[in-house]
């Protein structure tokens, strides 16, 4: 073969030296203007071609790691590996290199009303809170109200806002009887009435817009009572305070009173605040901000821990147990606490946030 020009080079043709895949070979003869590509190509067929100004070289093979992907397994033991290499880390103290998400499961706590679960509350915090030990003591347990449906109790919920609780319960009655029965409240019949007929019964303008909020959140499907019942802690939170007229304290005594979830701390409550306190001899009302932290150790029975607080300050220093014991099974409402809790927030928020009232702390423990 003679010399060629380097400007000039000849069509390639397949040589020893050319490493072709096995399924271009019967078209190899086609391309005779065409350069087939490789895995491989020697440093002596790229010296031929003569149009490469860099300086001759390899071209890789393909990481083996990366073919090790297409193989069935091959994910598994590159994760393998990963987390070999992190629990290398973590024993000497440094951090994983392959950061991952971890997938915690949503986990739905047990109502109080299920079987064993307000003795494990009682037990978990007499373990855990020696000063709430000696409540525990002294008060009998708490016993439950229950409503037919979550719709009637956030309907009553909102009807007691800033109300005593004998004019509440008045004008809950009126209201009931206005639907046609406990079982007619639904949310078809309270938006058909008009708010001159809820006037009639004691109910304001702007509560007669609150319950017409409620009720269209559930006819348009954003509410329901599958889904409040199923909706964790904080979900719930997130969707009824998006109803008008509900705020933060009225979510957690709907989640206390009428669902009868564990974990709640109603940190705006003026009741639970004076009786952390009380026992605690705190020097001035905690925060709600600050009630977290000095609660802690109640979790996950918080519920539970909120209603012996409010038993605290009915009694009010009561001599002996004996009388206290007396009081605690009639449960009068609280008028003076809730007039103060009224002035408060009325004072330190613009958000509506309902007073105490039989709603909240004569729904447990009522014969």
């Amino acid at each position: 073969m003679g010399e060629q020009s380097s400007s000039q080079p000849q069509s390639p043709q397949p040589d020893s030296h050319t490493l072709i895949p096995p399924q271009s070979v019967a078209d190899s003869t086609a391309l005779s203007g065409d350069i087939v590509s490789s895995t491989t190509i020697d440093t002596r067929r790229i010296t031929e071609l003569g149009n490469v100004s860099s300086p001759p070289s390899k071209i890789p093979l393909r990481p083996r790691k990366i073919r090790k992907l297409a193989h069935d397994g091959g994910a598994d033991e590159d994760a393998k590996a990963a987390a070999a290499e992190d629990s290398k880390s973590a024993a000497k103290g440094k951090q994983p290199s392959h950061p991952r998400a971890v997938t915690v499961p949503r986990i739905h706590a047990r109502p109080l009303t299920h079987e064993g679960e307000l003795e494990a509350a009682i037990h978990h915090l007499r373990s855990s809170d020696p000063l709430l030990a000696e409540l525990i003591d002294v008060y009998p347990p708490p016993s439950f109200e229950s409503f037919p449906t979550p719709f009637l109790a956030l309907i009553r919920n909102i009807l007691y806002q800033q109300l005593a609780a004998k004019a509440g319960n008045s004008i809950y009655t009126r209201f009931v009887a206005l639907c046609g029965g406990e079982q007619l409240v639904v949310p078809e019949t309270v938006l058909a009435l008009d708010p001159q007929q809820l006037r009639q019964i004691g109910v304001s303008r702007r509560k007669a817009s609150y319950l017409h909020d409620l009720a269209r959140k559930y006819q348009n499907g954003i509410l329901s009572d599958s889904a409040i019942v199923s909706m964790d802690d904080k979900s719930l939170f997130t969707m009824l305070t998006m109803v008008n007229g509900i705020g933060s304290w009225s979510v957690h005594m709907f989640m206390i009173n009428s669902l009868h979830r564990p974990d709640v701390l109603p940190v705006n409550d003026l009741g639970v605040r004076k009786g952390v306190q009380m026992l605690f001899n705190l020097e001035e009302l905690p925060r709600p901000s600050q009630m977290e932290q000095l609660c802690v150790k109640w979790r996950p029975y918080r519920s539970v821990a909120s209603w012996y607080m409010w038993r605290l300050i009915e009694a009010k220093g009561t001599p002996s147990n004996s009388t206290v014991s007396a009081r605690v099974m009639s449960l009068p409402p609280l008028d003076d606490i809730q007039q103060q809790e009224h002035q408060q927030q009325q004072q330190q928020s613009q958000q509506l946030l309902d007073p105490m009232s039989v709603f909240s702390i004569g729904a447990w423990g009522q014969s």
